[in-house]
């Protein structure tokens, strides 16, 4: 109805030609279209605002409100625009040439506003995740922002591929140079990769954390930073020891921070003239000084597993008692198997059990012509 109002209007007037092609009616058409579809677009992504806006003063709001947020705050005015040309073209009919015209310029402006979406989340994931581990875990927050880094500079690069490509541009070649250059670097910097990888492993599956005591190899200590390309730890005589990320995945890792107890296996002996009776009291005094222990409120928690009789040794009668420090603190545990051992010196003391030492018998004996020899004389 429309339509046929305005050619009614136009007809026979000096409106009645063409401009660039199309008539004056098509292009009043289109104006009218343009501005509808443009008035569509900004009232719903009004509409998605406000309902959004009810929740913004949550301390915790839902994950996806924020990616809906996101998205709505880093959409740009020419891809809306480009849009609502577009839905109009295609409202009023226009003739085939123009409409890919529009398509290809709408393809464009959406690979740019993709561009722009898949940076904003990766940034809203980023801080998401710095608010959750930055207090727990501030070298891990700088692996992880360096990787979305690396991210972003990815997302821009496929992009841009694609708008070549959509312009017209033969992007094989390029492709394939970039391909060859990147396996020469690659391999140029393998080891600096190895590195990387191996702290974006450790990032996610966490083996240890700042603050926890390992073991790697010979060499022990408290981790103090977790970089991309290596890991610093504070060994226990005070140096710190620089371990590439790569290797220390490799290396056997032992984290005494993950433990929730310690066993400790102890071992003694005592001396050979020890009666029966009192070997067969020996392991209730070992029971009754762990007991004595666990009783001191400032000391570590303990529990007496067994206490036995173990064997004949070359100059002792050997024991061997367990117990476990339910402590994973080192120092607590050292305090903890000291005050056994002091209760067991004590107990044995007031027995009156000997430890047993080294010790060995020598013989010396005479040829027979010398004693004879000395029982004549």
């Amino acid at each position: 109805m429309i339509r046929a109002l305005l050619h009614r209007l136009i007809t026979d007037t000096a409106l009645a030609r063409t401009v660039l092609g199309a008539s004056v009616e098509d292009w009043i058409l289109l104006a009218g279209a343009l501005v509808a579809s443009a008035a569509l677009v900004v009232v719903v992504r009004w509409a998605i605002r406000r309902h959004l806006r009810h929740d913004a003063g949550r301390p915790a709001r839902p994950w996806a409100h924020q990616v809906v947020d996101s998205v709505l705050e880093r959409t740009r005015g020419y891809f809306l625009t480009v849009l609502a040309l577009y839905l109009a073209a295609h409202a009023v009919g226009w003739e085939e040439r123009a409409l890919g015209w529009t398509a290809g310029l709408l393809t464009i402006a959406a690979l740019l506003q993709a561009g722009r979406w898949i940076t904003g989340l990766i940034t809203l994931w980023m801080e998401r995740y710095r608010a959750e581990k930055l207090d727990a875990d501030a070298s891990a927050v700088t692996s992880m922002q360096a990787l979305g880094v690396l991210a972003k500079v990815l997302v821009w690069a496929v992009i841009v591929l694609m708008l070549l490509d959509n312009v017209g541009i033969n992007v094989t070649t390029l492709v394939a140079g970039l391909g060859i250059g990147g396996i020469a670097i690659g391999l140029a910097v393998q080891n600096i990769l190895g590195d990387l990888f191996a702290s974006l492993s450790i990032v996610i599956d966490k083996p240890f954390v700042i603050g926890d005591s390992l073991t790697v190899g010979t060499d022990s200590g408290t981790v103090e930073h977790i970089g991309l390309k290596s890991t610093h730890i504070r060994s226990i005589s005070g140096e710190q020891i620089v371990f590439s990320n790569g290797d220390l995945l490799a290396s056997r890792v032992r984290n005494y921070q993950r433990m929730t107890e310690r066993r400790v296996v102890l071992q003694f002996g005592v001396t050979y003239d020890t009666t029966h009776s009192t070997l067969a009291a020996i392991p209730g005094l070992v029971r009754a000084a762990v007991e004595e222990a666990r009783a001191d409120p400032e000391g570590a928690p303990l529990t007496f597993v067994r206490a036995h009789f173990k064997g004949f040794g070359a100059s002792s009668l050997d024991f061997e008692a367990v117990y476990q420090v339910l402590d994973p603190d080192y120092g607590r545990y050292m305090d903890a198997q000291q005050a056994v051992d002091l209760a067991l010196v004590a107990a044995f003391e007031t027995h009156g059990i000997a430890f047993s030492s080294p010790t060995r018998t020598l013989r010396i004996e005479q040829p027979v012509e010398v004693r004879d020899a000395a029982a004549g004389a």
